[in-house]
């Protein structure tokens, strides 16, 4: 077994801090790094030793693996978690990480390596039979060429980044004649994100559901999957609100696709917390997608359903240890659902906010969970993802837990910025969403810049409101009898300030 007694979290935010308070129940040391922007941030605090590793931008800080690997020879540490994002999955980062003689809490290099790269992971999978997207499966870069196997396959087609994720470098094409265009643009995209202008074609998937299956394996050869989530409320091709267990797979399909999920792991000799992407069509066929080689943001509602904590369960097997339960002793309990909390205005294409959190109060009570890294009075910073916390509910049916989700939504306090809470509580309670009847379209489909706009007054509303206005303006010009007013210069401040009087 390899002992880990200290542990550092590469990251920042709500994610550092989930991380830094499993470790703690597990009785581990914990260092965690920041950047100037983040000098007074909750992770930093919270954790047992802090060191500052650069300047905001992220290339100068979070991503200098040489400056966190210094921190770790430097503090005595035997561990690096990662987190998401960042370099959590960098195998060239998690290679040095194991040539300094530490270990990395996430799979090897080599898996990483493998499925890092969509072609390469199509190809791996191969030998499992895992149902495929219709397209090509080969790197391709001569345009001609290009042009062809999309003709062979069928428009719409999408052209893909081989090494992208969050819908970089990815461009629909409809028609033949915009095709060379958007294959260009796709290239160049693809090139500044990733560095690597490789591209790809496959069919589009026309009205499809993301869904995603939670994979855990260890050093022993054992793979379990923790079930599905259901992804498809989407932005930008990224997620805002995710929910387990997804409300159309039935148990034969969500058995099927798990088993899958768990030989797609298998492939890439997969350890340690895992996630395997599908599409599913309107015709429930699946078809793999990718695979993400690191802890995603969303697994706070599989923790919710399965009792596991995730981060525990990643440190156990980066210490060698084998799983402590097999498939059949997993079961689905209740259902949870969680609304990414991003400092954004929904009514602007979701831009960013940025500013200050005037007012920053939590929502509590039965079934509810935050998971953040922000208090009131703080900065949103320009330089990181905009995400603030990740609303989570549980209940024992969806139902419970959509109610708890809007009373939490409700609750949740936020002046300062815009944010994606009044987006969040339009979705739960949409026919489409509450029947279970969506796809990753439901934002093109169901939602626009005006639908969170408040209702314009009726005219008797107007009316009465006119009264009113007339009645405190006559009432502000009356005057006021000495002997009605408080005395000034008697009492306390606090008491002075309580009667109105300055």
């Amino acid at each position: 077994m390899k002992k880990i007694t200290k542990l550092l979290v590469a990251n920042r935010g709500e994610i550092a801090l989930r991380v830094l308070r499993s470790a703690k129940e597990m009785g581990l040391q914990t260092v965690a790094i920041y950047s100037e922007a983040d000098r007074n941030a909750l992770h930093v605090r919270y954790a047992d030793e802090a060191v500052c590793v650069g300047p905001p931008a992220s290339k100068d800080s979070y991503l200098r693996g040489d400056k966190i690997l210094d921190v770790c020879r430097q503090l005595g540490v035997d561990a690096i978690h990662p987190g998401y994002g960042f370099l959590s999955e960098n195998a060239e980062f998690a290679r040095q990480v194991q040539e300094a003689g530490l270990i990395f809490v996430g799979p090897s290099p080599e898996a990483m390596d493998v499925m890092g790269d969509k072609l390469s992971a199509k190809q791996a999978v191969k030998a499992y039979n895992i149902p495929l997207v219709p397209g090509l499966d080969q790197a391709i870069t001569d345009v001609q060429a290009a042009k062809q196997i999309a003709q062979q396959v069928g428009f719409p087609v999408l052209i893909k980044a081989s090494a992208g994720g969050g819908g970089k470098g990815m461009r629909l094409v409809h028609h033949m004649d915009e095709f060379e265009e958007q294959m260009q643009l796709a290239v160049s995209e693809a090139t500044s994100a990733f560095g690597d202008g490789a591209v790809f074609i496959e069919k589009f998937v026309t009205g499809p559901r993301h869904i995603e299956i939670q994979v855990l394996g260890d050093e022993h050869g054992n793979i379990v999957h923790l079930f599905e989530r259901e992804c498809s409320i989407q932005r930008r091709h990224q997620k805002v609100i995710e929910e387990a267990p997804s409300s159309v797979l039935t148990p034969e399909l969500r058995a099927e696709m798990g088993r899958c999920a768990v030989d797609v792991a298998r492939a890439c000799n997969y350890t340690g917390a895992g996630t395997v992407e599908f599409l599913l069509d309107d015709q429930r066929n699946f078809y793999f997608l990718e695979m993400n080689t690191r802890l995603q943001v969303e697994h706070p509602v599989t923790e919710q359903i399965t009792g596991l904590d995730l981060v525990k369960e990643q440190i156990k097997v980066a210490q060698g240890l084998p799983l402590a339960f097999r498939q059949e002793e997993l079961a689905i309990q209740g259902h949870a659902l969680e609304l990414r909390v991003y400092a954004e205005d929904p009514q602007n294409n979701f831009l960013p906010d940025i500013g200050t959190l005037t007012t920053y109060v939590r929502p509590q009570g039965p079934g509810v969970r935050v998971d953040d890294g922000f208090e009131q009075g703080m900065d949103i910073p320009i330089y990181y993802d905009p995400m603030i916390a990740k609303l989570v509910t549980f209940g024992a049916t969806r139902q419970e837990a959509i109610e708890r989700m809007l009373r939490a939504i409700d609750e949740y306090q936020i002046t300062g910025i815009e944010t994606t809470l009044g987006f969040g509580r339009y979705v739960l309670q949409h026919p489409a969403f509450v029947s279970g009847n969506f796809d990753t379209n439901f934002i093109r489909d169901h939602f626009t810049a005006e639908t969170l706009k408040p209702a314009a007054p009726d005219a008797t509303t107007a009316k009465l409101a006119a009264v009113l206005t007339a009645m405190l303006m006559t009432e502000k010009k009356a005057p006021v009898a000495a002997s009605d007013a408080p005395a000034a210069s008697n009492g306390s401040a606090w008491k002075r300030n309580r009667l109105g009087v300055r």
